[in-house]
């Protein structure tokens, strides 16, 4: 049986923490110009409850690229 690595390494935990984050608050700044409301408190609201539901799937698209590139890598080294 082959030794299984670790796929979850504290960098790894530092490079999803920040790309999460940046994709958060990019969306949240764009997304913010297409809340149909006045009030500056509702658009900040919608806006970053949008911008969460997005964000969770890019980290499970992140999630997900990083098994397959593993999986990919692992491949060719066999």
């Amino acid at each position: 049986m082959a030794q299984s690595e670790k796929l979850v390494t504290p960098l790894s935990l530092i490079v999803d923490v920040v790309l999460v984050g940046a994709f958060f608050v990019f969306m949240l700044f764009l997304l913010k110009s297409h809340v149909p409301s006045n009030d500056p408190l509702m658009i900040w609201v919608w806006a970053g409850l949008a911008s969460s539901c997005m964000t969770g799937v890019f980290w499970l698209a992140i999630q997900m690229f990083r098994v397959v590139l593993n999986a990919q890598l692992a491949a060719r080294r066999n």
